[in-house]
């Protein structure tokens, strides 16, 4: 069924308005830390479920670097664009890291908007804040969102040698809807090969990436993703920001994605979240994506951790 950007929401997309103690909590303590999140500015809808604590009361965010200015202008997303972001904080590495140790966190997300105006596409800036994390905290798993770096696999080693624990990066949608999804710099088939590489250089290195649906595409092309070694896969409706942005092209009910569900762990993912509400930095998630890195960690002899939640409490 297509559905038309200007008519109701269905009803299993809408949310509750973010409140709460813990939701201001969270917000009161980025903004003292000069800290952007991803959950801001992408106007996430698990907003109030994520940062207000859901049904434990307990609460995570996920940690946007480099700024709030992105060098791409991708349709489908509303992070503020511009050609000339402002300079890196040198100290943002090291402090990102000192707030994120004292939040009592066993799994943090760190993600950052496209900086195609620095030689090394901000490589160098996320490798220093993985480090700087794992030196003051080594028990909290670090995934990392990545850009794809232009294509540059030096940079995507650079992250994916630096500790972290999850190599994250989007494909978005299939590779059809590329060029009218993404930004023209952005590509499906560099997309897989950031992904690659990544595994390649490190392994036993997890990968993951998300798309979204509701974009045009066909059940054919989502069966797709299996095309190279990717171990989490996070499946999303897209929602329109503005009326600047790309329209939805039907609002996918929440059976298909169950559908879309199996037929992701039938392609062999460790990892599925397949939901109108999930998105590619999704706190349910969490607590699987530890418990599967653990178990590997036991199995290899590597040091345990003690994630055992999914959540990151925000004092």
């Amino acid at each position: 069924m297509h559905w038309h950007a200007s008519q109701p929401l269905p009803r299993w997309l809408k949310t509750d308005i973010p409140i709460g103690p813990n939701y201001s909590r969270i917000r009161g303590n980025l903004r003292d830390l000069k800290l952007h999140t991803v959950c801001e500015e992408a106007k996430c809808p698990n907003i109030s479920e994520c940062w207000g604590g859901g049904e434990h009361q307990t609460a995570t965010a996920t940690i946007m670097l480099m700024g709030d200015e992105c060098t791409r202008a991708c349709r489908f997303c509303s992070v503020k664009t511009s050609k000339t972001p402002k300079p890196l904080d040198p100290n943002e590495p090291e402090s990102t890291a000192e707030a994120v140790s004292r939040w009592g966190v066993d799994y943090i997300v760190l993600t950052s908007v496209d900086r195609d105006d620095l030689a090394d596409g901000g490589s160098a800036h996320f490798a220093q804040t993985i480090r700087h994390l794992k030196e003051k905290a080594p028990h909290i798993l670090v995934e990392c969102l990545t850009g794809d770096f232009q294509g540059n696999l030096e940079h995507v080693a650079q992250v994916a040698q630096s500790g972290l624990d999850v190599y994250a990066h989007n494909l978005e949608t299939v590779e059809d809807l590329q060029r009218f999804v993404r930004d023209r710099r952005a590509g499906y088939r560099q997309s897989l090969s950031v992904l690659e590489h990544a595994k390649k250089v490190q392994p036993g290195l997890f990968t993951k990436t998300s798309i979204m649906l509701g974009c045009g595409e066909k059940d054919e092309e989502v069966e797709h993703l299996r095309a190279i070694d990717v171990d989490f896969l996070t499946l999303g409706q897209y929602m329109r920001p503005t009326r600047k942005h790309m329209k939805v092209s039907e609002y996918v009910p929440p059976e298909k994605f169950a559908h879309w569900q199996q037929v992701g762990e039938q392609l062999g993912f460790k990892y599925v979240a397949s939901g109108p509400l999930v998105r590619s930095s999704y706190k349910a998630g969490e607590f699987f994506i530890s418990n599967i890195i653990k178990k590997r960690a036991a199995q290899t002899g590597g040091q345990s951790t003690h994630a055992a939640d999914n959540t990151a409490n925000v004092q």
